[in-house]
């Protein structure tokens, strides 16, 4: 396999929380290579192996799990097309990658739902290796098109989209509704690509790596006539949103349904679809399809298995940013082999000591590469990569591969093991492993203690700042900022905002350096002007606390809903209570009790909270930025914005259906009760939680009551009064 697993159950908290941190650092630059340049650096099965291993931690140490890439879905539309935001987002899909992992799939539908077994149909088809594209037509007419951008943002598209012939103009036949969103994936076919390749080589211009990327790469072309010559296709697999109208009669049930219907209005569907009873069966039509692979003329990485009735799949939900309704089969990753020409530290701005290794460049998958990950000085100890070593590589990870396994029997007499530093490469500052207070073991990672000294350290921490999901500076990027700092421009993130003041006045002028000239610098200013409002998650995100990733500062955010909310709430959470010095007060309570809040999360939030010379930052920083709340979920759900806690046994719905259901309508869902909660949700056998809400006067639902008002019936018994009774 292409990553090394250290076992789950010899694993410990921290350890598994720094195993989570690295691996979300390493998707999230995939994620932009790949989405957001049309350019991967790693396979599929690569990108996958790398997710299906975090899925693996954060199952085994689920309180620690929430700093992770899982809520992510695609990357940031590019600027040079207008936007589409999706009515229903596009979002993205979990994976299996054995047999066992798709009867485990079929095993959490039966559970979720409380089928106790029943026969649950599926349906397979094959996974194309495209672009995906939402088509949106009212009255039948083709309106707009756009990709999947970040899931919730896309680009238009819709002229490029329109030269496609699989992709009508008008929807054929009748049925027509009044407005409906198709889902589906553009792709170019084996032949059309190796012709395109011929044209672009006699012309001297760019060759592409695979179809996707010349199948991307051709519908983001500002001239469609571009677009329209290289003959890509286009599949139609889900609809987004469907709108009847006054039309009646007609009502979809099933996902065969749909792809039946989008080949009567005139869409290609991919005639592989087939429809399932069980997970044997679906495991033989993966083998199937895996057989035809090469004879089907364009490329596929999987198999999709999706629940076939659509009242399931909207029972089912969503869990970050997959379906729990579906789910992608990939196929296995390739590998290839090559030497190990050195073997090279780089400092994160955690202070991280990574190794990569520099590889003889190496073609896998149809990409070129040259360099892999090896993680940490305990993973070359594992492996025990060597300077000389024949290894081999399978792209996961970054830019970089990871190294499989050495081949030791290639390796040269001569070779000898590699050291790992003990002081800083970059500032010459010790370089040490953590001991974790409480368990008494080493950390993983090896970390610089130069802290601010140390030119990697704050560099990274910069690019991290001006990052795509932070600030996201038009024009003002890793390169930039690294440049700022090296002229003494800026010395830390607050520093940006002071730029166009301090031009011309504490240093010459940008405009008279090698790079920069008015335009460029006008437009600088103006960027930076223009993120003087951001959104509270991505300021929180672009803060670089450690174990602090998208998800988690989303969460933050929709919790404390204000800036002026959540600063003195981590400044309070901070403060040590007690002659122990423990931090436990009840700011520090309320952020622990966070639903998917770990004790080592809350750890780093205090720790930066406490720290003066952050404060300070912090201060000078919203000074001149302003923080926008989250929008709100669901303002007309009965449940908006309250504070949810489920105990006892739950008959109707199971535990993980109800909590999925009360924070799609906008409710907070907690773990224990407190004075802040407003709803108590409580089936047989409740205990001490039910007590509690009782003698604090909270309002208590059966889960008749509760699920009457989650179908929309707010009054009739979702009223009563608390229950005075305990089951203890």
């Amino acid at each position: 396999m292409a990553i090394k697993k250290f076992p789950l159950d010899k694993m410990s908290p921290m350890f598994a929380r720094i195993q989570l941190e690295n691996l979300n650092d390493e998707i999230a630059k995939h994620d932009k290579a790949y989405h957001g340049d049309d350019a991967p650096l790693i396979s599929d099965g690569e990108y996958d192996e790398l997710v299906k291993w975090y899925k693996e931690i954060e199952a085994a140490f689920p309180v620690e799990g929430d700093n992770n890439p899982l809520g992510r879905v695609g990357y940031a539309p590019q600027d040079k097309f207008e936007k589409i935001t999706h009515r229903v987002p596009m979002l993205s899909l979990g994976n299996a990658f054995s047999a066992v992992d798709v009867h485990e799939f079929y095993a959490k539908i039966d559970r979720f739902l409380g089928l106790d077994g029943a026969v649950i149909n599926l349906t397979a088809e094959p996974k194309i290796d495209g672009l995906s594209a939402s088509l949106r037509y009212e009255d039948g007419i083709l309106v707009s098109g756009a990709t999947r951008g970040d899931g919730q943002v896309g680009e238009d598209i819709t002229i490029n989209l329109k030269t496609i012939s699989e992709i009508p103009h008008q929807l054929q036949g009748e049925h027509i509704p009044k407005i409906v969103e198709v889902r589906g994936e553009v792709y170019m076919s084996h032949a059309e690509f190796a012709a395109l390749n011929e044209r672009q080589e006699a012309a001297g211009q760019k060759i592409f790596a695979n179809p996707r990327n010349a199948a991307a790469g051709s519908l983001r072309q500002l001239d469609s006539r571009i677009t329209a010559s290289r003959n890509l296709h286009f599949f139609a697999y889900a609809p987004g949103e469907i709108i009847w109208g006054e039309m009646s009669g007609l009502q979809f049930t099933t996902q065969m349904g749909i792809v039946e219907q989008f080949k009567q209005w005139g869409f290609a569907v991919n005639s592989l679809t087939q429809i399932f009873d069980n997970a044997d069966e679906l495991v033989a039509h993966y083998a199937k399809i895996e057989d035809l692979r090469p004879t089907l003329g364009y490329d596929i990485d999987g198999v999709v298995y999706k629940v076939n009735r659509l009242d399931l799949q909207q029972r089912l939900g969503f869990v970050s940013r997959a379906p729990r309704w579906a789910i992608a089969h990939k196929f296995p990753a390739e590998k290839a082999k090559t030497i190990v020409n050195d073997i090279e530290i780089q400092v994160g701005r955690t202070g991280a000591l990574t190794p990569v290794a520099r590889l003889e460049p190496v073609s896998v998958g149809g990409v070129v590469v040259s360099n892999a990950t090896l993680h940490n000085e305990d993973e070359i100890e594992r492996k025990d990569v060597r300077i000389g070593d024949m290894v081999v590589i399978q792209r996961a990870g970054d830019v970089i591969p990871q190294i499989v396994e050495v081949v030791l029997d290639k390796r040269p007499k001569d070779s000898v093991a590699f050291e790992f530093p003990r002081i800083c490469p970059i500032c010459g500052s010790a370089a040490a492993r953590d001991i974790n207070a409480k368990t008494g073991k080493i950390d993983v990672i090896r970390r610089c203690e130069g802290g601010l000294i140390c030119k990697a350290q704050v560099t990274e921490r910069l690019k991290h700042f001006v990052s795509r999901n932070a600030f996201d500076f038009d024009g003002l990027g890793a390169k930039q900022v690294q440049q700022f700092y090296e002229w003494g421009i800026i010395k830390d993130a607050s520093d940006i905002f002071d730029i166009e003041a301090n031009d011309g006045q504490q240093w010459d002028t940008i405009r008279k350096r090698e790079g920069w000239g008015e335009l460029s610098v006008d437009n600088l200013f103006t960027a930076i002007n223009e993120r003087r409002e951001i959104g509270l998650d991505r300021f929180i995100f672009a803060l670089g606390i450690r174990h602090i990733g998208e998800t988690t500062a989303r969460m933050l955010a929709r919790n404390y809903e204000t800036m002026e909310l959540f600063l003195p709430a981590m400044v309070a959470a901070s403060v040590p209570i007690g002659t122990d010095g423990s931090l436990f007060n009840e700011a520090y309570a309320d952020l622990v009790n966070l639903d998917g809040m770990g004790d080592v999360v809350a750890q780093s939030l205090i720790l930066f909270f406490a720290e003066d010379n952050n404060i300070k930052f912090l201060t000078k920083l919203l000074a001149a930025v302003t923080t926008i709340p989250l929008e709100k979920t669901d303002d007309s759900s009965p449940v908006a914005g309250k504070v949810m806690v489920f105990t006892g046994s739950l008959e109707i719905m199971t535990r993980s259906e109800a909590k999925a259901k009360a924070e799609s309508l906008g409710a907070k869902v907690t773990g224990s009760v407190s004075k802040k909660t407003d709803i108590l949700v409580a089936g047989p056998g409740a205990g001490s939680k039910l007590k509690k809400a009782t003698e604090l006067g909270i309002l208590v639902l059966t889960e008749e009551q509760w699920v009457a008002m989650a179908n929309g019936d707010a009054n009739g018994d979702a009223n009563g009064d608390a229950k005075g009774e305990t089951d203890e």
